[in-house]
């Protein structure tokens, strides 16, 4: 081996480990700054649904209502943005002329450089009271069914779950229609071409070419587009209303916090190191949550690669 491809073999190894090393000491720390708060809370903290950490000689502080926020507002805005992601995505890739899907695919990718205060300004100014007599003629006629019921925050309908996980799904969008119109452009043309050729309609050829190609990467945006939910914290902070001594009851019609938002709208704890330690070992939870859901995504892209 040459000492050129050793050094640079050297260098690429190292910076692989580097990145594994890093992400293990981001979560050694966590853990280490969250122990003084766990032995410090009275209650059990994977179960207990209040949070009370102001006074540090008497905390109970559990996870349990930020986890469940947290699932619903990225699963609300993951079932949104997926059918519309893949609809834009083959829309570009297989209908639009190419003087048309280009300009429009900028567009699309510059929804991705809006920063999430504006998201979260126009979703609870603009867009909350526009979809106010919508929701709440939902909330009203299908009342009888759970995740529809009055929520925590009732009569209000704005800063829900409902609100929050449809603007939700506008910011992962962009994200998940870019990765996956760049995976269906890079369907083989003599696959489309042979397919053509055996008299195959547009949609045919899209089933039976362009999405068995572009599934694993699809989903692979996809769970990308989930991790970005799963982190989202101005937005939601500005949007989700807190709900008054109420917890969630998994309707899209209550409010919360996620375990972003809890974080950054309670900053003003982090004086005290054990008040602080209670948002950090709910950091150290979403963090956690966050690599099985990137586990699972990698399975499931490992089995559709198959």
């Amino acid at each position: 081996m040459r000492p050129g491809d050793r050094i640079f073999q050297n260098l690429t190894t190292g910076a692989g480990i580097f990145v594994v090393a890093l992400i293990g000491l981001i979560g050694l720390f966590l853990l280490i700054q969250a122990i003084p708060a766990l032995k410090a809370d009275k209650v059990n903290f994977l179960t207990n649904h209040g949070w009370s950490t102001s006074d540090p000689a008497n905390m109970s502080f559990g996870i349990l209502d930020l986890l469940e926020v947290t699932v619903a507002t990225s699963v609300v805005a993951l079932v949104i943005a997926m059918p519309v992601s893949l609809g834009i995505a083959l829309f570009l890739t297989q209908y639009a002329p190419s003087r048309l899907a280009r300009p429009f695919a900028y567009v699309i990718d510059l929804l991705a450089a809006v920063p999430s205060i504006i998201f979260g300004l126009w979703g609870i100014l603009v867009f909350a009271p526009a979809i106010e007599p919508f929701a709440q003629w939902i909330n009203e006629t299908f009342s009888w069914f759970p995740i529809l019921a009055p929520g925590n925050v009732a009569p209000s309908v704005r800063g829900t779950i409902f609100t929050a996980g449809i603007v939700l799904a506008v910011m992962i969008l962009p994200i998940i229609t870019s990765l996956s119109r760049e995976v269906f452009e890079r369907t083989p043309t003599p696959h489309i071409e042979g397919a053509l050729a055996l008299g195959a309609t547009r949609w045919e050829v899209i089933r039976t070419t362009v999405l068995p190609f572009g599934k694993a990467g699809y989903v692979g945006a996809s769970m990308l587009g989930l991790g970005r939910a799963l982190g989202e914290t101005i937005a939601l902070a500005v949007i989700l209303l807190i709900p008054q001594g109420k917890n969630f009851d998994w309707s899209l019609f209550d409010g919360g916090a996620t375990f972003a938002s809890k974080i950054a709208a309670n900053y003003s704890e982090f004086n005290n190191e054990v008040s602080a330690g209670a948002y950090i070992a709910a950091g150290l939870v979403l963090f956690v949550l966050t690599f099985v859901v990137n586990f699972f995504a990698r399975s499931i892209i490992g089995k559709k690669g198959d």
